[in-house]
């Protein structure tokens, strides 16, 4: 908190009643401030629902009880003076496991990961002031992509706050924008609730993060602990159920349309209702479009699958979005990635649009059929009206699908070799998915490498695919795909990153040695900043300003990454010849004692296509530099 600056108004509230608390903890009956364990069990509490009575503790203690209670398995942390006191009783606990990063940053995408694959709250704990900062940009990223999280701060004592501290930072106030809900909690017998509030708060509704920080003297005054507390949040609400008129207003559309497409977003992997679209999206018998944030929600494998939308998604995709009449929106956002210029997207079609977030229905689309609840209750309610509606017409939407097939058929998703000689990306990639098979995990950082896993990785389950969409975080793959080895031990997981990205979060190999997550990260090393290259070679005339990174083919190759890997304890591959890959891949499979890094070195100048050019119409995508597919009259 810099000097001058405003404090958050509620470090300002809790600043101005500190002496006052403390004032009345003095004359206080412990007891009396413990609510008893009820005998209703209150379903908004994690956890196995067991009944603690009342027991004298610390607050650090509580901390570490709350969190055992809650189910909490696995932490992610960095320790540090104000969080200090909640490290020791940590120690002691035998139900919760705390692996120690080397970076706050890695924390939060590791507590990221661990949600995206088990579908639970991560947990990232960290230290105050530069501590809690750097989980920053992992909280931003979470709420982006809505990804249940908490993240736990130590804080200055509450005496403190407000005076500019030792490592003293406003972190509620910084991450207010950035959370569903953040707390500074200054009274150690509000830990417990708060905790059970945070879990509560970060799973449901639409997911997202939630900050607990807490000052130091509360975690070591005593408090009288209980389980499980009372829950108080009077103003959260979350609507599950859709309205019934709604859902059939929205059957109605669907049973009258003729270009009918399902446009699918992460809110259906939040909701866990894959098998519920499998089998409305099997009763219509539209196209579905899977966005980046949905892939493998529907298999790629199934014949209605026309691709993913979007700046980089395939052809089929995008043209089926464009050319519909109705669009059935199912936990999408209509984000700028999706509809290129907004006014031009779907001109045609008329919107149902169904979210659990009421804020996104209409933020940036109108919707005709609005249905605020969650996809999971709404879908079969949705599969129920639509068959009824069916009874009694059925469309006929073959020469919607011919076209379709068309667009298949001539716009495949595809790659050229590269003219230098070099190693296809692209190829990399697909021979990962192809070797490593529909039940391995893949964790992509930003930029080219993402959309190439995005595109040629076929994903047949959800929860397969991770990366960081919204927020579009460099540095994410590696502690985010530890995450995700620690929540899904038993399948392969890889790390699919560029040598840029990889460089911002490496030093996570280290924990993952040491705690023995034998992640696998495949370095697709382009020697530069991929995606901004190809910008700079397709609109600003292939000035490469400063994104040349020096670690790929006839470069100095600082760093080296085989020998990076090496002094991490890791294995170290290096590939740089096509009939090379296989092989290259296949060691790495079985390695299973510790993490590998494979260093693919690859053409410099390949590209991610399809593309839609910033700023205007999907209808001028492109298949390669300035080609444009020749639409058919009917198409």
């Amino acid at each position: 908190m810099s000097k001058g600056s405003p404090i958050s108004p509620s470090l300002m509230a809790n600043k101005a009643s500190v002496a006052a608390k403390a004032a009345a903890a003095k004359t206080r009956d412990v007891a009396s401030s413990i609510s008893a364990p009820s005998d209703v069990v209150d379903n908004r509490v994690q956890g196995p629902n067991n009944v603690v009575p009342p027991t004298e503790m610390t607050g650090s203690k509580a901390i570490v009880r709350a969190l055992e209670e809650l189910g909490v398995d696995d932490i992610f942390g960095l320790p540090g003076g104000a969080i200090l006191p909640t490290y020791d009783p940590l120690m002691d606990s035998t139900k919760i496991r705390h692996i120690l990063v080397r970076h706050e940053q890695g924390a939060g995408h590791a507590a990221e990961g661990y949600a995206m694959v088990t579908g639970r709250a991560g947990v990232c704990i960290a230290t105050s002031g530069p501590g809690a900062t750097n989980l920053v940009t992992a909280i931003a990223d979470a709420h982006m992509d809505s990804v249940p999280m908490v993240a736990i701060t130590g804080q200055v004592s509450s005496a403190f706050i407000g005076t500019d501290a030792f490592q003293e930072a406003d972190i509620v106030g910084i991450t207010m924008p950035i959370t569903k809900h953040s707390y500074l909690v200054t009274d150690a017998a509000d830990i417990p609730r708060v905790l059970a509030e945070a879990f509560h708060i970060a799973t449901t509704g639409r997911p997202g993060p939630v900050l607990v920080d807490i000052s130091k003297d509360a975690q070591q005054a005593k408090t009288i602990f209980s389980w499980p507390p009372k829950i108080d949040l009077p103003g959260y609400r979350t609507v599950v159920r859709g309205h019934s008129k709604q859902v059939r207003e929205a059957a109605r559309l669907i049973a009258a349309s003729q270009r009918p497409v399902f446009y699918v977003g992460g809110g259906v992997l939040k909701a866990d209702a894959s098998a519920e679209l499998l089998e409305l999206a099997e009763l219509v018998g539209a196209p579905v479009v899977t966005t980046l944030q949905a892939r493998g929600v529907f298999p790629d494998s199934h014949r209605q699958h026309a691709g993913m939308p979007g700046m980089h998604g395939s052809v089929s995709a995008v043209t089926a979005l464009q050319q519909s009449d109705l669009l059935i929106t199912l936990g999408a956002r209509f984000d700028d990635r999706v509809t290129g210029v907004l006014s031009s997207f779907a001109p045609g079609a008329k919107v149902i649009h169904a979210d659990i977030d009421p804020a996104e229905i209409s933020k940036n689309r109108p919707a005709d059929v609005p249905i605020v609840g969650s996809v999971k209750e709404i879908i079969p309610e949705l599969t129920d009206a639509v068959r009824t509606q069916f009874a009694e017409e059925r469309p006929d939407i073959s020469p919607w699908w011919a076209t379709i097939d068309r667009l298949r058929e001539t716009y495949p998703m595809g790659f050229a070799e590269p003219e230098d000689g070099q190693i296809a990306p692209q190829k990399v990639i697909e021979r990962i998915g192809a070797l490593t098979g529909p039940e391995g995990v893949y964790v992509a950082g930003v930029g080219q490498h993402q959309m190439w896993a995005a595109q040629f990785i076929k994903y047949e389950r959800p929860r397969a695919w991770l990366n960081s969409g919204g927020l579009g975080t460099m540095g994410y793959s590696v502690p985010a795909a530890m995450g995700a080895k620690v929540g899904n031990p038993d399948r392969v997981v890889w790390a699919i990153d560029g040598d840029g990205c990889f460089q911002m979060t490496n030093q996570e190999l280290a924990t993952c040695l040491i705690n023995k997550i034998p992640i696998k990260v495949a370095i697709i090393n382009n020697s530069s900043l991929g995606m901004v290259r190809q910008w700079q070679t397709l609109f600003y005339e292939s000035r490469y300003s400063n994104t040349d990174l020096n670690t790929g083919h006839d470069t100095v190759r600082i760093p080296d990454f085989v020998k990076l890997a090496d002094a991490y304890g890791c294995a170290g591959l290096r590939c740089e010849r096509d009939e090379d890959i296989d092989d290259t891949i296949r060691q790495a499979l079985a390695i299973n004692d510790r993490p590998v890094v494979i260093d693919f070195v690859v053409s410099r100048d390949s590209m991610v296509w399809p593309m839609v050019p910033s700023g205007v119409s999907n209808d001028l995508i492109q298949i390669a530099r300035n080609m444009t597919p020749k639409w058919e009259e009917e198409d």
